[in-house]
């Protein structure tokens, strides 16, 4: 008699147990990002297994036990559903671990992100020297948040200043590029836009001031980042002048070679 009981409690708790695993899979949630800065976009998209009628998904964003958001969404056809939310507002004070609750009938399912506002963001501000070579040096005054700057340094041959950074989350660099050492123009010498490249890839940039000795840019990364190519039309003079040289000794020979031709000709 103690068997049975034994095996009837044994057999209740595996049909439970898996009763509370299914609840559990019947839906899924995930944010396109472990971490956002007041201001981001979170992209929030889930999964319905079972479709029940026009049941709608309810989402809400927690944090310390206060609701920060809530929102139904529609489950579609194939069970997907998404939602995008913007990080600012009056409730979106406090830095920290943030929960996202999908409710769809009795089955539940969380996901978490880090969330950090405008006050407590961690910027930096300072010069960095950069090497010029036989011309000395130079300043590059930077603001960066998101990472820590590690080196800059000029490579001539493709013209351009490399910016190596330490990107531990999503952030930007801004840059007050000094005309004297670095630049982008065309030949009448109006301003021509610089190629920015991370990790080889090209990326855009934001330009906020031109002035008459610097131009200022700002170029955002993302975690894991390394190496910010920042290329023109010239770095350091004395290197600008050697292609130059390079350029003109070229177009002399061509010309000396065009004059030997014609005169054999003759």
């Amino acid at each position: 008699m103690e068997f049975r009981i034994f095996y009837i409690l044994s057999a209740l708790l595996i049909i439970s147990t898996s009763t509370v695993f299914a609840q559990e899979s019947i839906i899924t949630i995930q944010t396109d990002d472990n971490h956002y800065d007041e201001g981001d976009t979170i992209v929030i998209s889930g999964n319905v297994n079972t479709v029940i009628g026009d049941t709608p998904v309810l989402i809400q964003i927690v944090q310390e036990g206060a609701i920060i958001e809530i929102a139904q969404i529609i489950v579609a056809q194939d069970g997907t559903f998404t939602k995008t939310i913007i990080a600012e507002g009056g409730v979106w004070k406090k830095g920290g671990e943030y929960t996202i609750r999908a409710f769809y009938q009795e089955h539940i399912a969380e996901s978490s992100f880090s969330f950090t506002p405008k006050s407590e963001a961690s910027e930096t501000t300072t010069n960095f020297e950069v090497d010029a070579g036989s011309k000395g040096t130079f300043d590059v005054e930077y603001t960066i948040r998101g990472g820590t700057v590690k080196n800059m340094v000029v490579d001539s041959e493709i013209f351009a200043l490399i910016v190596q950074v330490d990107a531990i989350d999503e952030g930007l660099i801004t840059l007050d590029l000094p005309r004297e050492f670095i630049g982008a123009e065309k030949q009448d010498g109006k301003d021509d836009t610089f190629i920015i490249l991370i990790d080889g890839i090209e990326v855009a940039y934001q330009e906020s001031v031109v002035g008459s000795e610097s131009r200022v840019i700002t170029i955002n990364f993302e975690q894991g980042d390394s190496d910010i190519e920042i290329i023109g039309t010239y770095v350091v003079p004395e290197f600008s002048t050697i292609a130059v040289m390079i350029l003109i000794v070229g177009i002399m020979t061509t010309i000396v070679m065009t004059q030997k031709k014609f005169q054999l000709k003759i």
